[in-house]
């Protein structure tokens, strides 16, 4: 299969490499803005060969991997669409709900092009596992879930205006993965923030670290935690707490969980803790890739769409306006405006 790529920055870098590694991706023509760029990723393998925008979405292209900067990704996935080639893009599809109500309008008009929008975790081992024993009902009813996103250190102070908010780029994939793993829906959240670390971050418009607490369908409450200082590790676990049993997603070894216990008490011996999420969810981001190929061949159906990314979207905007306001904040206010 040919695979297009159009982004050649880390996430997109990580990406080739992957999709390179796939058996049956026999071409991968890499795109981006800088072509000085795009011809030096495509150097990482004789697979992939560097080409222009318009190269990527033309004739002959099974299917396109979006990695580019944020703000590009509505309007590729338009071109996608347009073009009648199945896509791939990392999350969000837009900062903003106008913006992503249109691509998901689009997509509706266009069910013959599969979209795939790229939430890894549901791809994650503990994940599917947590997910299975929640479908199961041997958890009884769960009635708390806690969800964490915890960066070692922050990124690069001129990402921080682009980034959406901390809500928006880093708690997005708690509140997708959650929804996912129960197919409950929010109902409505309390979002906090605080700034400890680096000015950039308030003079930037976000918070280092946000805390959300959001009720569900069933009464079911979840506390979402994301910080960009975690000097321990980079820490993504899930928690649920059921009537009958509970579950734990990122328990392992590499896990940077310190003990305030003497250590010698433990009976397993910790790994070197993960520092970045492309160690913490490397065989997520195989998977998910792998899965776009059968996409893209029609040989399964997206495993997350465009109208499941928005709702993610409401939930993750409806927890900044929590924050910035000071106020609970129902969903349907957000899906009504």
């Amino acid at each position: 299969m040919r695979i297009a790529l159009v982004g050649a920055g880390q996430i997109g870098a990580a990406h080739a490499r992957r999709l390179v590694a796939l058996d049956a991706v026999t071409e991968l023509l890499v795109a981006d803005g800088d072509p000085d760029r795009a011809a030096a990723l495509a150097a990482i393998s004789p697979k992939a060969t560097h080409v222009s925008a318009d190269d990527a979405f033309g004739a002959g292209v099974d299917g396109v991997v979006i990695t580019a900067n944020t703000s590009a990704h509505a309007p590729l996935l338009h071109r996608a669409l347009d073009a009648g080639v199945a896509v791939f893009t990392e999350k969000p599809i837009a900062l903003d709900v106008p913006t992503t109500r249109a691509v998901v309008e689009h997509a509706a008009a266009r069910p013959d092009v599969p979209v795939q929008i790229g939430f890894q975790r549901r791809f994650d081992a503990g994940y599917l596992a947590a997910r299975d024993a929640y479908r199961s009902g041997s958890l009884g009813f769960v009635h708390t879930v806690h969800a964490t996103t915890y960066d070692v250190s922050p990124p690069p102070a001129a990402y921080i205006p682009t980034s959406g908010g901390l809500f928006k780029d880093c708690s997005i994939h708690d509140v997708d993965a959650i929804a996912w793993l129960t197919g409950r829906q929010a109902v409505s959240v309390w979002g906090t923030g605080s700034n400890m670390g680096a000015d950039f971050f308030r003079d930037g418009g976000d918070v280092d670290t946000c805390n959300a607490l959001i009720t569900y369908d069933d009464e079911m409450t979840a506390l979402v935690s994301a910080t960009r200082y975690h000097g321990s590790g980079h820490d993504v676990r899930l928690e649920l707490h059921g009537s009958a049993d509970s579950r734990f997603v990122g328990l392992d070894d590499r896990a940077p969980l310190v003990t305030a216990e003497d250590p010698a008490a433990l009976s397993w011996t910790p790994a070197e803790p993960y520092q970045t999420y492309h160690q913490r969810f490397e065989a997520a981001y195989r998977a998910e890739l792998a899965t776009f190929v059968d996409v893209a061949a029609g040989r399964a159906p997206s495993p997350c769409t465009p109208a499941e990314a928005l709702e993610a979207l409401y939930v993750a905007e409806a927890c900044g306006i929590s924050m910035r306001e000071h106020r609970p904040v129902t969903i349907a206010e957000i899906r009504e405006s």
